[in-house]
């Protein structure tokens, strides 16, 4: 799979504030980082990585969309040589008593996200580089390819632009209020103060 030493242009998904990449540490089953690959591509990631593989990736038959022809693959021998956008907050997913649970946590619009191999846990250099760590509320373990696609999924639905829920069963009855833009904040390169922003101008 090929594999690029330069971010480039983050790629954003209509709707979404911010970028966001994921990946996996230790990973050790191909087919379970294809999965998350494939998934990674159809929620709009930016990039996605692999941290001290236990095996070699390859290009994992999983991956049926071929997401690393659309979305940047980085790959890292150990946790030290790892490398995020400026910026970019790391947020590891992991079963421990001081992780937020998924549905109270505030994504950053800038994020990468990291999971622990499969049967294990992040190792502790990893976590020391978490700024935040989060737990997906269940009563055991699922397959870390899954346990992505509920980030990814929580994160689209707390940051994207979507018909809020109506309190009945069923779907929207209204669409989503368009976005409308703040007052500008400079005129001529200077900074407008409250009143005048308030008077548009």
């Amino acid at each position: 799979m090929p594999r690029s030493d330069d971010y480039g242009t983050l790629r954003m998904t209509a709707g979404q504030r911010g970028y966001f990449g994921i990946g996996i540490e230790g990973a050790s089953k191909p087919m379970n980082f294809g999965n998350l690959a494939r998934s990674a591509h159809g929620f709009g990631a930016s990039f996605v990585f692999t941290v001290a593989p236990a095996r070699v990736i390859g290009t994992p038959a999983s991956d049926t969309n071929r997401s690393w022809h659309h979305v940047p693959w980085y790959s890292y021998a150990t946790v030290e040589e790892m490398r995020l956008p400026d910026d970019c907050r790391l947020v590891g997913v992991e079963l421990t008593e001081d992780a937020v649970d998924l549905p109270s946590f505030r994504h950053p619009s800038r994020a990468a996200y990291v999971l622990g191999p499969e049967g294990g846990s992040l190792s502790a250099a990893m976590i020391g580089r978490c700024e935040f760590l989060v737990r997906i509320p269940l009563a055991f373990c699922i397959n870390l390819a899954m346990a992505g696609a509920i980030v990814m999924y929580d994160r689209m639905i707390s940051l994207g632009r979507f018909a809020e829920r109506p309190v009945r069963a069923g779907g929207p009855v209204a669409a989503p209020r368009p976005h409308v833009h703040g007052k500008p904040l400079y005129a001529g390169g200077t900074r407008l103060g409250p009143a005048a922003r308030r008077r548009g101008g």
